[in-house]
């Protein structure tokens, strides 16, 4: 028994494993955007070519899709299935656009690639919460988060380094997110099933507990969670998409930079966006995630103020990267993560994650097909006007609605949310 429980791997490398997929998806994302103009040249996309290539990349539609499909079938086959065939499916969407010399070849990698990272976060987030210790479960998500900041950085480091490469370059970088999808496939290869889901599975079987389908996520009782968590992150991430893709032209508006330095100025703010996650949201949100979270928001309420102010330049632009960074960091997308795992029973967890990444990206798309127009036709200040009602709107819904879960277990929550008793969901044994 000793050396069969020294065997098993410790809850924190879990987590590390798991989080990899962050590091992907927020590396796939940069990558395709900062290619994307190269791969322009080299095939003479055309612009319903270039809308296309947009729209089925891993930050819209095929992400949507697979994260979908991918949470419904990680409550039904499990979640080692899934985010360890996504890694494979997001290898061979990698070696597509890596080995690329036409516009199928592109499409269809990028596809493949959005729908497996898709799939991958549904599980991923999922197996996370459940492997996690109660009282620090903030901590293990916070894992994820730096690791999303971190491909970001990297990718982006990456890309104005071997930028005198050409499409070579873009190809390369790439080929590192490759590399990664590789290792954390065979690392995730080593790793047991989650114990939540396989006790779960045991206590269907055995007749013990209700077998639940996904039509059962669309219940009352679980619309109310899903609207508050809609709220506080599905209109935050409208905010979160315009900063994420059009903030470089934006920087290049208001201060006055060029390409480089907006491109520089993007990666601090996922720096501080790390940094938020490692010295904030790791540090506190286990005891005072309310807090945590009302203090992050409020944050984005004042950055994107900022823009409303008659002063342009570097300094402004500064101090907004600073404030979003942290917003991002320490708020709402961590907090969502943490949540969206929380307030769902084991055999609806991922099926719910899914349905709302799902919600999420392809709202975010819609949207984006405006915000260029908007730019265009009101300016930068109209779309920071909008832009401060969505931070706000999430902001209030948060700060006056978050459920009260830090330190309870996942057992615990359900029993108070729905009067449900599971089987024990994971060991509270800390690391």
């Amino acid at each position: 028994m000793n050396t069969l429980a020294s065997r098993e791997p410790s809850k924190q490398k879990k987590t590390i494993v798991a989080a990899l997929a962050n590091y992907i998806d927020a590396g796939s994302i940069v990558a395709g955007s900062a290619g994307l103009s190269l791969w322009v040249d080299y095939l003479g996309l055309n612009d319903s070519q270039i809308g296309l290539l947009g729209a089925m990349s891993a930050n819209a539609i095929s992400a949507a899709i697979g994260a979908l499909v991918g949470g419904y079938l990680a409550d039904k086959v499990g979640r080692k299935k899934i985010y360890t065939t996504s890694m494979m499916a997001y290898a061979l969407g990698t070696m597509l656009i890596i080995f690329g010399v036409n516009f199928p070849m592109l499409l269809t990698g990028y596809i493949i690639a959005g729908i497996a990272v898709g799939a991958d976060i549904t599980a991923s987030w999922t197996i996370i919460a459940e492997n996690a210790p109660k009282e620090k479960r903030a901590r293990h998500a916070g894992m994820a988060q730096v690791a999303w900041a971190l491909g970001a950085v990297i990718v982006m480091l990456l890309s104005v380094l071997l930028g005198g490469m050409g499409l070579l370059g873009n190809r390369i970088v790439f080929a590192h997110l490759l590399v990664i999808s590789l290792i954390t496939l065979i690392l995730r290869l080593r790793l047991p099933e989650s114990e939540a889901w396989k006790s779960r599975q045991v206590h269907q079987k055995r007749g013990m507990i209700e077998r639940k389908t996904y039509r059962h996520l669309f219940q009352r009782k679980f619309m109310r969670s899903i609207l508050f968590l809609m709220g506080v992150y599905l209109v935050w991430n409208l905010a979160a998409g315009v900063m994420g893709f059009f903030m470089p032209y934006i920087y290049q508006k208001v201060g006055g930079v060029s390409a480089t330095t907006a491109n520089l100025l993007q990666m601090g703010y996922f720096t501080f966006t790390g940094l938020a996650v490692a010295l904030i949201f790791m540090v506190f949100a286990d005891k005072h995630r309310r807090k945590v979270y009302a203090f992050s928001a409020f944050l984005a309420v004042v950055g994107w103020s900022l823009l409303l102010l008659p002063v342009d330049g570097i300094p402004i632009l500064i101090l907004f990267i600073i404030l979003m960074g942290i917003n991002n960091g320490s708020g709402q997308q961590a907090n969502y993560q943490l949540w969206s795992s929380e307030l769902f029973p084991t055999s609806l967890r991922a099926s719910a994650q899914g349905f709302m990444f799902f919600a999420v990206r392809i709202t975010l798309g819609i949207w984006s097909v405006f915000v260029p127009m908007l730019l265009t036709d009101f300016g930068i200040r109209a779309v920071a006007a909008i832009l401060v009602v969505f931070v706000f709107i999430s902001f209030l819904i948060g700060s006056l609605f978050a459920p009260n879960t830090s330190g309870k277990s996942l057992e615990e929550i359900q029993l108070e949310l729905y009067g449900e008793r599971q089987q024990p969901e994971s060991s509270n044994v800390n690391f």
